[in-house]
Order: C-alpha cells, then structure tokens, then sequence
C-alpha cells in the first residue's frame, strides 16, 4: 500500500514537472497516471 502511495506521488511529481502549462493539464495527467496504476493493481 505504501509503495503504491510512493508511486503515484511521484508520478504526480514527474508530471507536474514534466512542463504542464496550466493545472487542468498537470490534473490530466496525474489523472492518467492514476488509471495506469489503477491498472497494474487489478
């Protein structure tokens, strides 16, 4: 669980930081990046 936590923060991060211009796109893509590890978990 914790590593999953660890996960996500630091693709939220990574996205973030990734050059997003505007806070609907970094949401976009933290988004995504939830899905992706929604994913991996099932």
């Amino acid at each position: 669980m914790i590593h999953r936590l660890w996960l996500a923060l630091m693709l939220a991060i990574t996205a973030i930081s990734a050059g997003c211009n505007t806070m609907e796109g970094a949401g976009k893509d933290i988004e995504r990046g939830g899905e992706k590890i929604q994913q991996k978990a099932q």
